[in-house]
């Protein structure tokens, strides 16, 4: 059975949800599917999802095998479409949307270095911090920051990010210092309103993984995470406000250490909690599928994952 439609009807079945989806999309039966995900799993001797009468979700080893695969396909469709396209140069409109903090401060200056590039492209960028439906309002493609929901859209990760818990000193004497996340609870924490995003809450290491008590027989195995939903007197939708209250020493927030890095090295800001931080999360180019994906979008998630991929960009990003 040829492997390439293994990892596609895998990569279909975890976007769609369903076996049935997936088998439409293909134009294949049901049990053609059942049979190549089942050939997958036996080839790689792991169970990469579980599968009932009533639902379907992806194991640990199926979440991370799912992200490499999304990967090698992209890669793939732009080997492909270097080929096909010859001497075609990118052309047409692109509608990229992002969240607001993140998008002016590491999207924005990148774009005309972008349009440079590719003269013939133009480009309406959209800045919120909402999670945008970008198939219902017709985006090409969503740059997100954190966990992803569940859903049918593809990703690409782009590179890590990280969150972490930080504070005014002022505030830190007034109100003193949390020990662990439940401290949080006594705590004036400035948080993102209910329509923008991180809808699981603030993310910490558990317990146990925090105290060095997690199980290390195998590095593959994911860090234990929580999740809490500190509570305060202010939230905003908008993450730079929340940045500003929190210098301001009106509580803590968490906040990526992109926006952070420079208050915490001039110490306009303390990093609390930090035995707790989750590890990294990541930074996604999320489109609504692989197939026939237009050059202009190629080269779009091609040129930002050459620009974040290199870590030295984060120390020194463009102005």
């Amino acid at each position: 059975m040829d492997r390439l439609k293994q990892i596609e009807s895998f990569v279909a079945v975890a976007a769609r949800g369903s076996l049935t989806a997936a088998a439409q999309a293909e134009g294949v039966a049901p049990a053609v599917v059942g049979r190549r995900l089942d050939a997958l799993e036996e080839r790689l001797g792991v169970k990469l999802l579980m599968r009932t009468t009533r639902r379907l979700s992806l194991t640990h080893e199926g979440s991370a095998f799912l992200e490499d695969c999304q990967r090698l396909l992209g890669e793939l469709a732009n080997a492909e479409a270097s080929v096909s396209a010859g001497g075609v140069k990118a052309s047409g409109h692109l509608r990229i949307t992002a969240p607001a903090g993140f998008g002016r401060r590491h999207l924005a200056p990148l774009v005309p270095a972008f349009m440079g590039l590719h003269p013939d492209v133009t480009l309406s960028l959209n800045l919120a911090d909402r999670v945008i439906d970008i198939v219902h309002e017709g985006y090409d493609c969503a740059i997100r920051v954190g966990d992803l929901p569940d859903s049918s859209l593809v990703s690409v990760r782009l590179a890590d990010n990280r969150r972490l818990c930080v504070a005014a000193p002022a505030y830190l004497k007034r109100r003193g210092t949390p020990q662990c996340p439940q401290d949080l609870m006594q705590h004036d924490c400035l948080t993102l309103s209910s329509e923008a995003s991180q809808t699981r809450g603030w993310a910490f290491r558990s317990e146990a993984a925090a105290q060095g008590e997690a199980s290390a027989s195998d590095s593959r195995t994911p860090t234990p995470v929580e999740y809490l939903r500190p509570r305060g007197r202010l939230d905003c939708s908008d993450g730079q406000v929340l940045h500003a209250w929190c210098l301001q020493g009106l509580g803590i927030a968490w906040r990526s250490a992109w926006e952070v890095r420079q208050d915490l090295r001039q110490g306009r800001l303390v990093e609390v909690l930090a035995v707790h931080a989750a590890p990294p999360n990541g930074i996604y180019a999320v489109f609504p599928h692989a197939r026939h994906l237009p050059l202009r979008v190629r080269l779009w998630i091609d040129f930002l994952k050459h620009n974040w991929g290199d870590a030295a960009y984060w120390d020194e990003p463009p102005t």
